[in-house]
């Protein structure tokens, strides 16, 4: 069998979301180097921090990095771009897609929303051949979107939707040995939040609806891990004074807000984690691509405050007695709307696009449901964590993407005894 030379461009050092992605399906593919050449190209997702990690694994990437530039460099006199590899992943949003290979595949996070913008469906349509995303609902909203209306030219359309394969891979569990943090617990009944400070994340209300819940506890704690766009002095600047602002609403609170800024290892998340002080991951965002904190959380035993909705619906449920997947959380209900104004990103979040929205007592009343029924919860959370580790191994995620990638090699391989099929691809 001839190895596919893929090249993948993706934020591989970016400590975002989508770097954890990128780095993924770098570790899925590497895993079946029989099949690929991996060439590699680093892109910058957003003003996020890059990973300063030095072993083996950052080691190759450079590498790849050092190769993939002088290939590019020395072939590209030789032949055309297009040609020097035989397929691209690329892992980006969609309107970021472009020609690239003779085999193209879009690998996303997708979308939080309720639907994706017309011109995410049209770049998947036009440039890829197939789309990956990272949840059942991200691949649900893709489906469901279907536009109509009348092109530049005049041209009318009615119900344009998505016209490509898509499919659906999670994320792996991965183990990693706890290594303490310098923080000085004084309270016992501690809560984690772990979120970027934007819109989406709701971060404002889950602070300060946890304030108003308990005040006048001397002994309940929230840990705020968070930035507001990166990791440099400034962002934590900011972000200290973001946080210092809003507790300032509460001047006579009693309990304790501990805050985390900056490059945190797997090691001390799983620290956060397994610490037997912490009773809960809390997390009300809008909506979720995935959610991999929640997903860390739930694999090292940790309950869960949150909401039945969005990309963690993957992995929050394990089937009961009968047969019927529940979610195996503290619940958070919470109504669907339209998304905030200031929420609105042309070409990603579309402004008659739709969300979550958390309500404010029955959030403070699961936060006091994990305090009240400890025992009932912990037996939850345990549940869950056998379930996930059983169900989502790296052996079994890893297959997932690479069958994912090598199957739309396998039908362009098919394609090609078809002269009519492969004039339309390539036309």
């Amino acid at each position: 069998m001839t190895k596919k030379k893929i090249i993948i461009k993706a934020p591989v050092l970016s400590r975002s979301g989508y770097g954890e992605q990128a780095r993924f399906a770098l570790r899925a593919l590497r895993a079946r180097e029989d099949l690929f050449d991996i060439y590699l190209i680093n892109i910058k997702w957003g003003n996020t921090s890059q990973i300063i990690e030095t072993g083996e694994e950052r080691q190759w990437i450079d590498q790849r990095l050092k190769e993939t530039f002088h290939y590019m460099e020395e072939n590209s006199k030789k032949q055309p771009p297009h040609t020097l590899f035989d397929l691209s992943l690329q892992i980006t949003i969609p309107i970021e897609f472009e020609k690239m290979c003779p085999i193209n595949i879009g690998y996303t996070a997708g979308i939080e929303t309720s639907r994706v913008a017309f011109s995410w469906l049209e770049k998947s349509n036009q440039l890829m051949d197939k789309i990956i995303t990272i949840s059942e609902h991200s691949k649900s909203v893709f489906e469901n979107t279907k536009y109509s209306g009348k092109t530049q030219d005049g041209r009318e359309f009615q119900d344009y939707g998505l016209q490509v394969p898509i499919g659906v891979v999670n994320y792996p569990t991965r183990q990693e040995e706890s290594e303490p943090l310098e923080i000085d617990f004084i309270t016992d009944k501690n809560f984690l939040v772990i979120s970027q400070w934007g819109i989406r994340k709701n971060l404002d209300n889950t602070i300060a609806w946890f304030v108003e819940e308990f005040k006048d506890d001397a002994d309940a704690g929230l840990v705020v891990k968070t930035n507001t766009g990166g990791d440099s002095m400034m962002d934590r600047q900011i972000t200290e004074q973001r946080l210092v602002q809003l507790l300032n609403n509460y001047p006579d609170r009693k309990c304790k807000i501990y805050y985390l800024h900056g490059e945190v290892t797997p090691q001390h998340l799983a620290w956060l984690y397994q610490h037997p002080t912490m009773k809960a991951l809390i997390n009300i965002a809008h909506g979720e691509g995935y959610g991999l904190p929640l997903f860390e959380a739930a694999y090292n035993g940790l309950p869960l405050v949150t909401l039945s909705w969005s990309g963690q619906m993957d992995f929050i449920c394990k089937p009961n007695k009968k047969g019927k997947n529940y979610p195996r959380i503290v619940r958070v209900a919470y109504d669907i709307g339209k998304v905030q104004k200031e929420a609105v990103w042309k070409e990603v979040i579309e402004e008659d696009a739709m969300w979550a929205y958390a309500r404010e007592n029955s959030y403070k009343r699961a936060l006091r449901d994990v305090l009240e029924k400890s025992a009932h919860y912990a037996q939850e959370a345990t549940a869950l964590k056998n379930h996930i580790i059983e169900n989502f191994t790296e052996e079994k995620i890893y297959k997932d993407f690479v069958d994912q990638v090598w199957g739309v090699v396998e039908a362009s391989s098919e394609d090609d005894d078809n002269p009519l099929l492969y004039f339309e691809r390539q036309n």
